[in-house]
């Protein structure tokens, strides 16, 4: 059983909690779940569809964006994969944060994540149901994402093993497909697939040019690329229920350093290369889409649907147990309801069922409330992920000096570029919350984000002051 104290705990009391509740987990992924989830996590539905408004804002120029934004992702995967293989735990980053500024920073670092993986698997839920109810029309959405739910609930409220090998089989499922879209997409840039042209740079710098929309196009597009790239955190905190921990997050993280560039950069630059970046179906259907019926294979839409769902079920499944472990391991730090952290035969149970309830709750809300309080849901998680990055990017500027010091055989992953490299990581947040801020269209999503941030620091610090006074 987690500890479930009162009162917070301190930094080094925290610890303590962390691995009652990590022992208390079983132990039952492998190597080869781990490496798929940290691919999973990267190839989800914000690629294959959520990059067209991208496209349509930046033209060729996303390009770029998402190599910016690639390697700001590879530098927060790297701070977090050190921290993370030093010390392995379900609670990954508020972990982090804890020890290093303090428990009101894992307090909000934690919970903030919580409430956007919640989010997030109702929005993904009605994304899947969305697709089904258009090939069996007439069937209610809200149905389908119910059955959904109980679907992702069996595979998380069985052994972790279980949730492993679901994972890793979506994981795959997506990894082939976009490896055989860049194999045909290259072969098409080439000249060499059999009935097309080779396009040469005529997408590239025709129709307006490689900037066509000018600066402020630009940065929309990397502001919609930066939130493409959540997800890569789950495997940290998986890592913590795998047989070897240690070695587990370390070679998790290393191999998906290249495979994002392969992945994101390389996808963008193949359909801007083969579709005119302002080809109304990059945005009506999908950047993927539009590329496939460009090559004029057949059933373009519907393979792509395919591709679509599986994403959006793998990253269901991949969010309930992310927020499931994450809230484990906040009560067991005595952040959070004694109740939340029970768990039975190594499963946290309680949390997969509030955390799964939650996120149906946001897919009613959809129906209920559309116009006020689900826009209002949406804009308060807009940019959590951000926040949740700069704890990483504070945390390791903090814990890598103590590291050095106390246990320097435990950094068996390494910061690039340290301290250099998370100081700059630091500044090119704090510059996107500047250009989030400028932009009509993310300031909403910045302002919401901002208020939630604010009551659970205000929160977090109450009952760390809470806390210390009953010391």
């Amino acid at each position: 059983m987690p500890r479930t104290s009162a009162s917070p705990p301190t930094a080094d009391s925290a610890a303590t909690g962390t691995v009652t509740a990590d022992s208390a987990l079983t132990h039952g992924l492998k190597q080869r779940h781990l490496s798929m989830i940290a691919l999973g996590g990267v190839i989800g539905a914000g690629l294959f569809v959520g990059s067209g408004a991208g496209i349509a804002a930046a033209g060729p120029s996303i390009v770029i964006a998402y190599g910016i934004s690639g390697l700001l992702v590879m530098f927060v995967m790297r701070m977090l994969g050190e921290m993370s293989a030093a010390n392995p735990a379900s609670g990954s980053f508020s972990v982090h944060a804890e020890r290093a500024i303090g428990p009101w920073a894992g307090f909000t670092a934690g919970w903030a994540f919580w409430v956007l993986l919640c989010v997030a698997v109702g929005l993904e839920g009605i994304g899947a149901a969305k697709i089904v109810t258009g090939w069996l029309p007439g069937t209610p959405e809200w149905a389908w994402v119910a059955l959904f739910m109980v679907m992702f609930l069996g595979t998380n409220l069985a052994a972790v093993k279980k949730f492993g090998e679901f994972e890793f089989w979506f994981a795959a499922l997506k990894v082939v497909a976009i490896t055989l879209f860049l194999v045909l997409g290259v072969l098409a840039i080439l000249g060499v697939l059999p009935g097309t042209d080779a396009p040469g740079a005529s997408n590239l710098t025709g129709d307006g040019g490689f900037l066509p929309n000018g600066s402020d196009g630009f940065i929309i597009g990397l502001l919609a690329s930066v939130f493409a790239y959540g997800g890569l955190e789950t495997v940290t905190i998986a890592a913590a229920e795998s047989e070897d921990p240690v070695r587990g997050v370390a070679k998790a993280v290393r191999t998906a350093m290249w495979r994002i560039a392969v992945f994101y950069v390389g996808s963008m630059a193949v359909i801007v290369a083969l579709v005119p970046w302002d080809d109304p179906k990059v945005v009506e259907v999908g950047p993927f889409y539009a590329a496939l019926d460009h090559l004029g294979i057949s059933g373009a839409a519907e393979i792509m649907n395919v591709v679509i769902l599986i994403a959006l079920l793998s990253a269901m499944n991949a969010n309930i147990y992310g927020a499931s472990r994450m809230a484990c391991s906040l009560v067991a730090r005595g952040q959070g309801p004694k109740r939340l952290g029970r768990i039975t035969s190594g499963v946290p149970r309680t949390a997969v069922l509030v955390s799964s309830v939650f996120g149906f709750l946001c897919v009613l809300l959809s129906y209920w409330r559309p116009d006020d309080v689900f826009p209002w849901l949406l804009n308060m998680i807009g940019a959590v992920i951000l926040v949740v990055w700069v704890f990483i990017a504070a945390s390791q500027l903090i814990l890598r000096g103590r590291m050095e010091r106390e246990a320097p055989e435990k950094l068996v992953v390494r910061m690039w570029l340290f301290p250099v490299g998370t100081v700059l990581a630091l500044a090119a947040m704090a510059g996107i919350f500047l250009l989030m801020l400028r932009q009509p269209g993310t300031r909403d999503q910045l302002l919401a984000t901002g208020a939630l941030t604010a009551v659970l620091i205000v929160v977090g610090l109450l009952r760390q002051r809470r806390g210390a006074t009953a010391e």
